[in-house]
């Protein structure tokens, strides 16, 4: 089999071949620019694989598998593995670490913290786990049923905010509901305003179910903020921390500041 080439200086003309790489880190930073200085966009747990895209000094352009998120990582903080391996990783079933916090023990008896929400197929594959990482915890894989959208998200009850988390570390808006579904088996984008694409849009929040998502947005009508439904009028959203609150017609409010927060703008059945 032929390697993937792509272009990656349009001026010089240089056929690079293609590269990919798994995160053997508990969790690194993805930013929007190749610096320590640059805004986190989100971040890369352990297990996750992904293709390289570009590389500048220490830093790499990455574009995720699971959800195809771009940014820069350092080029330090990953393991690369071959375009097979990748492709078999893709094709190969979800699983993923289910406690809060669990962690994997190498050869050596090093042990590695990892966050709820790892990715573990890799174990299996000699080819990749080449440090002999073991996992002797709790798991999850395939699709749950609607219901157990909740109780997940219960696990990250109190989480404090931070942008672009996707941890019970420090999570953010749409880091929470995507990492809530993706621990169900079902997929969801990065950002809210890329959530806000998925699903079947609900007229009214009578015709909602727990787990649809509520999607918010600001004066200039750009969705902003994304939350999951639950029963009785109550959302559980990452505000501040992973909060519940009251939700209406008009939005999301929050009965400490006694005020709306968040203006409503759709409600979309993603399951």
């Amino acid at each position: 089999m032929f390697p993937t080439f792509k272009f990656l200086n349009p001026k010089s003309l240089i056929l690079i071949p293609s590269m990919f790489a798994i995160c053997n880190l508990a969790i690194i930073p993805l930013r929007a620019e190749p610096s320590d200085r640059s805004e986190i966009v989100s971040q890369v747990l352990f297990g996750e694989h992904f293709e390289i895209l570009e590389t500048q000094n220490q830093w790499s352009k990455i574009k995720l598998q699971f959800d195809d998120y771009e940014g820069w990582v350092d080029s330090k903080q990953y393991q690369t593995i071959s375009e097979k391996s990748f492709k078999s990783l893709s094709n190969d079933a979800i699983i993923l670490n289910s406690d809060l916090v669990e962690y994997v023990t190498n050869s050596s008896n090093i042990l590695l913290p990892i966050p709820l929400g790892s990715s573990l197929s890799f174990l299996n594959y000699s080819e990749i786990n080449i440090e002999n990482f073991e996992f002797e915890g709790m798991r999850t894989s395939g699709i749950k049923p609607k219901s157990d959208l909740i109780s997940t998200a219960f696990m990250y009850l109190n989480a404090p905010y931070l942008w672009g988390g996707k941890t019970p570390f420090g999570i953010d808006c749409s880091g929470f509901t995507q990492m809530v579904y993706k621990l169900n088996g079902y997929q969801l984008l990065r950002d809210a305003s890329q959530q806000s694409t998925q699903g079947d849009a609900l007229s009214f929040i009578e015709e909602s179910e727990p787990g649809d998502l509520a999607f918010f947005d600001n004066e200039e009508g750009k969705i902003i903020h994304v939350g999951i439904i639950m029963e009785n009028n109550y959302i559980i959203h990452a505000s501040g921390k992973v909060r519940i609150d009251r939700l209406d017609h008009l939005g999301i409010y929050n009965s400490e500041q006694n005020r709306h927060t968040h203006r409503l703008r759709v409600i979309k059945k993603i399951v």
